[in-house]
């Protein structure tokens, strides 16, 4: 494994899947957690459905323990990932959680996730998680926000389970979420975060986006918790490329108390690009004058094509770990490295 590195060493992070191409499509889910649905639990007897969870939890125990191993073994400027949200299927769904009360389920809650937290640990690999687009919290709806409060108590409990609660983002650790719909206001962000635990606050962070709230929008918060500013979104908006001395960048850096920061960083599809020349840095202007939508600037490349827009994004790790949001999930992230760390040698 190496020595573990310490929380201040940049790092590239790769996202909720990892890929082996040289295996069968089968042996390659398998290095994958796995799911079910509430339809198909509700058509099961309690027992059964307990039992179906059971093994479940244990499994996914057992692949998340394999993911941040293999994590662990990469050089110091890879070890982050953000894990993806199924560790307990349906856990936040009220028709479900019930189950989870379970004593026999509980144990194996309880138990399967220790080892992969003990890793990660051991090995100085950071974790996190993004609960997915419909957990907001800027909402005009009383039954949306106790949904979203209630998913991101979730993912808290998957990170205690991991021994990653009490404190302020413990070895790094955090759940991200966007901040929700625009009608409600920023405000009504802000006024959400009493409803959760101590240790979701402590946990929680908030990320710009291209529909709602801008880093601009966001900026208010960063006295209540730290903000993910996504370079691409941010691009999308506005065309511009951010470099790291860009003054709003302070309030962003300063929003986490000195826990480095993490950002995230995706790339436009390179068929969007005229010529798909990997040369030239892609210009939102121009694509949007050659009939580019806004849907077709926020899809995600599957890899980091571009290299000057690689490099540019390689400049924020001078203050941040970066996240890399790619089709091509821990193959970007890897490609990536080789940008940001040329040799990269194991500590």
């Amino acid at each position: 494994m190496g020595r573990s590195p310490g929380m201040n060493t940049p790092r590239i992070a790769w996202v909720c899947q990892w890929l082996d191409p040289s295996l069968p499509q089968k042996e390659q889910a398998a290095l994958n957690l796995r799911d079910t649905t509430v339809t198909a639990l509700g058509k099961m007897e309690a027992r059964a459905a307990i039992e179906k969870l059971i093994g479940l939890v244990q499994t996914n125990g057992e692949t998340l323990l394999a993911q941040i191993s293999r994590t662990a073994r990469l050089p110091p400027g890879q070890r982050a990932m953000r894990m993806a949200s199924n560790v307990l299927p349906c856990y936040s769904h009220p028709a479900v959680r019930p189950l989870y009360d379970d004593p026999a389920l509980r144990r194996v809650t309880e138990t399967s996730l220790r080892p992969a937290g003990e890793i990660a640990r051991q090995g100085g690999v950071r974790l996190s998680m993004h609960p997915g687009q419909y957990t907001v919290l800027a909402t005009e709806r009383d039954s949306t926000r106790a949904a979203a409060v209630a998913d991101i108590e979730y993912h808290t409990e998957v990170m205690r389970l991991l021994g990653l609660t009490g404190g302020w983002h413990p070895q790094g650790a955090h759940i991200n979420v966007h901040a929700g719909g625009r009608a409600a206001g920023i405000e009504a962000f802000r006024a959400a975060l009493p409803l959760l635990s101590e240790d979701a606050r402590n946990l929680l962070t908030v990320e710009n986006e291209e529909t709602a709230y801008g880093l601009e929008d966001l900026l208010p918060l960063a006295d209540a918790l730290p903000i993910v500013l996504d370079l691409h979104h941010h691009w999308v908006v506005t065309g511009e490329y951010l470099e790291p001395d860009d003054p709003r960048i302070v309030p962003v850096r300063e929003s986490w108390r000195g826990t480095r920061p993490v950002i995230h960083i995706s790339a436009p599809r390179p068929e969007l690009v005229a010529g798909q020349d990997p040369d030239v840095l892609p210009d939102r202007a121009a694509l949007i004058a050659g009939g580019a939508t806004a849907r077709d600037l926020r899809a995600h490349a599957a890899r980091l094509w571009n290299r000057p827009h690689a490099a540019w994004a390689a400049r924020h790790l001078s203050w941040a770990d970066i996240e890399v949001e790619a089709k091509e999930k821990n193959l970007a992230s890897a490609d990536f490295a080789q940008v940001c760390f040329p040799v990269a040698v194991e500590a």
